[in-house]
């Protein structure tokens, strides 16, 4: 038995020495205290990256059935008021969203960007009459002569400019004058025109398809099957577009450069009536977390242009910011998964066991290099 201890003692790979063969240095003693440190700090590091899951990334065709795409947005036009600014989409399947305002909020701002007032969520879709609607009426209001059906009714301010519109008349500068017309405070709104400035904010749901969006002066409506905005009274040339995007994002809103890289962009138009062009490529993204949940949204990159507009420029078009988008027929796919814990302990060891070795090498060094000097001193070096 004694012989079987003795060959396993041969075998141990550290041996022991007494405290009377130890030398102890005071270079040895910091050089200790560092490498405490040094493990101590790349131990950190390395528990933090271990908590940290692990993302692989994935591409793939586009298959998602999701049938809409939300649009955030948060844009601020410092000078031009909310009553002549309108917020329209449209996709390439020929649906047009006229004046979205059942998710955006419009808000009254002064010139230096102060709110003057709250946030309002409006809702200024105009109904659709029933056939049956004005012969039921007890009252029927003037057309002024623009009505293209003499039986026609005009009761309110929005019946009579789409009269005038069919008829292709110019509204008049004083609607006011118009009985149906007196409670909108026309002339008020004129005075705050570019007085005031008016942010844009929240989301809109559109197909699932490319099609754009764009906000630009000027009540918009459609007239056979053609896209237009009434100015009046004034010029389109009238209308300074500058204009700051906090942000704008596709699905779930995340706050990253890949996401949202039109994040506080400020747009000047410098030259009068200026056209904004924003042409953005959207690639979906889908991040699957540790817990299982999903979160759908849409990376995207953007190309800028913008123009001038105007008969003396020779360009035609409107003042006002347009956003074009494309969807990328690839999706990525982003999926988060826990580290192993022993490629955690591995690491580990190796960070002790190498800033141990490397301690003892620097450790040798010096107390040999002590030595070697002091017997220089004596004159016993050889």
């Amino acid at each position: 038995m004694n012989k079987i201890v003795g060959h396993l003692r041969s075998l141990d790979a550290y041996p022991k020495t007494t405290e009377d063969f130890s030398v102890k240095t005071f270079q040895g003693a910091a050089i200790t205290f560092i490498s405490l440190g040094i493990m101590s700090m790349l131990f950190w590091i390395e528990l933090f990256d271990y908590l940290s899951p692990n993302v692989t990334e994935e591409l793939f065709v586009d298959t998602s059935r999701n049938p809409n795409i939300q649009i955030n947005l948060d844009i601020i036009v410092p000078t031009i008021s909310c009553d002549f600014l309108s917020l329209d989409a449209m996709d390439s399947s020929g649906e047009q969203h006229l004046q979205i305002d059942h998710n955006i909020y419009k808000r009254r701002l002064d010139l230096d960007g102060k709110p003057i007032e709250e946030p309002k969520r409006e809702d200024i879709t105009i109904p659709t009459k029933k056939p049956n609607e004005a012969e039921n009426s007890t009252e029927c209001g003037s057309c002024y002569g623009a009505a293209l059906d003499p039986k026609r009714c005009c009761n309110t301010c929005e019946d009579v400019r789409e009269a005038y519109r069919e008829r292709r008349w110019a509204f008049p500068d004083n609607p006011e004058n118009i009985s149906q017309c007196k409670d909108e405070h026309f002339n008020e709104k004129l005075n705050t025109a570019f007085s005031q400035g008016c942010q844009i904010y929240g989301s809109l749901v559109v197909n699932r398809v490319s099609g754009s969006f764009h906000i630009a002066p000027g009540r918009s409506f459609s007239v056979n099957h053609v896209h237009v905005h009434d100015v009046q009274p004034f010029s389109s040339t009238s209308f300074n577009t500058s204009h700051r995007i906090r942000h704008i994002t596709f699905g779930t809103n995340i706050d990253s450069k890949s996401h949202n890289p039109l994040k506080n962009t400020v747009a000047i138009a410098a030259q009068g009536a200026t056209m904004f062009q924003y042409h953005i490529k959207l690639v979906p993204t889908m991040y699957v977390k540790l817990d299982g949940s999903v979160i759908t949204s849409s990376q995207y990159s953007v190309t800028k242009h913008q123009k001038v507009v105007s008969i003396i420029s020779g360009e035609s078009g409107m003042p006002g910011a347009f956003f074009q988008y494309e969807l990328s027929p690839l999706m990525v796919k982003r999926t988060e998964r826990r580290k192993s814990f022993g490629h955690f302990a591995t690491n580990v060891c190796a960070i002790i066991g190498g800033v141990f070795t490397v301690a003892g090498l620097i450790d040798s060094m010096l107390y040999n290099s002590v030595k070697f000097v002091q017997k220089i001193e004596i004159g016993k070096a050889q």
